[in-house]
């Protein structure tokens, strides 16, 4: 019995046709090149873009790859799409561009130009133009791959310079732990009655704190912490018997980061009101964490890439090796 033979790219790749003809998915008999042969077709969309499969019985690759040649003839009155051009010479992706951002954007080197970070950081902060104060952000893109156990990153760093956010903390305990907690700063504090308050909706705290023995209570709260990153975790360090030290440690500047599914994390490290020496301070306190909490699976060169960024500006690359220089000086 005659084995199944794919078509080759040549063939597929004409839209829709195979021998000058439009095939069917329901097709059951086609030409290819004069070729007759039972031919089964399928069609796959992948990110937007329609492939056509055609699997003849019979016909063996170089008959196929003969008539798909032949088959061009045919074709030749077949002109390709223009893709539309803009009047004003700009891409889809200029076109959506801000013109301040467009301006910030010709100051900067090119993405893979990395430069120094106090120069990195004076570009990022000349170029924070917006009518808010924005957040300055660290974008760290590492050589694993999170889908892996031993490849998954997740830590938190006390920033020295603090965050320049207010984080309002929620903090579940018992005891005296309750007034040490609310002494030490926290928003909320509480044992039984904050449980059924959070699961009753209330969800006014951008972080939860836990003692261990109250995780088991906290455990039916899960489908509503869990999906907007507020379960406690002993990894970020937000399950924790000395409830008092980490609330102070949160409301002094202490942050959560993680690696993405792409192995990229995303880190605050500050606001544009501060100053350059204070924001490269914070980028140092981020580089030497997550040089400590290097996965074991984690083989080979670890850093690819570190760009920083204002909330609405254009990014730059720094180079990383001279922020690791920095750490521990």
């Amino acid at each position: 019995m005659a084995s199944l033979t794919c078509v080759n790219a040549m063939v597929a790749s004409k839209a829709r046709f195979v021998g000058g003809a439009r095939v069917s998915a329901k097709s059951s008999i086609t030409r290819v090149g004069g070729l007759k042969a039972k031919a089964s077709v399928s069609m796959r969309v992948t990110g937007g873009r329609q492939g056509l499969s055609v699997r003849a019985a019979g016909l063996d690759f170089a008959e196929l790859e003969t008539a798909a040649s032949q088959d061009e003839d045919d074709d030749a009155d077949w002109v390709a799409p223009v893709r539309a051009t803009r009047k004003d010479g700009k891409s889809a992706k200029e076109a959506r561009m801000s013109k301040r951002f467009l301006k910030a954007l010709k100051s900067v080197p090119g993405r893979l130009n990395p430069v120094s970070p106090e120069e990195g950081v004076k570009l990022m902060m000349d170029n924070a133009t917006a009518k808010f104060v924005e957040s300055a952000e660290a974008h760290v893109r590492l050589n694993i791959d999170p889908k892996y156990n031993d490849q998954q990153l997740r830590a938190t760093v006390a920033l020295p310079k603090g965050t320049g956010k207010t984080v309002r903390v929620a903090v579940l305990c018992q005891g005296d732990n309750i007034a040490a907690a609310k002494a030490a700063g926290a928003d909320f504090a509480g044992a039984d009655d904050l449980v059924e308050d959070i699961a009753g909706g209330m969800l006014d705290f951008d972080l939860l704190i836990a003692s261990p023995d109250m995780m088991p209570k906290a455990a039916k709260l899960g489908r509503a912490l869990g999906p907007k990153g507020l379960m406690p975790n002993p990894k970020a360090g937000t399950v924790t018997p000395d409830v008092v030290t980490a609330v102070n440690e949160f409301k002094g500047g202490k942050v959560e980061f993680r690696a993405d599914k792409q192995g990229i994390v995303h880190v605050p490290f500050g606001k544009l009101n501060f100053t350059a020496a204070d924001l490269q301070e914070n980028l140092v306190a981020i580089v030497a964490a997550i040089n400590a909490n290097r996965p074991p699976g984690a083989k080979g060169i670890y850093w690819k890439s570190l760009y920083i960024a204002s909330t609405m500006g254009p990014s730059v690359m720094i180079d990383h090796t001279a922020v690791e220089a920095q750490v521990g000086k």
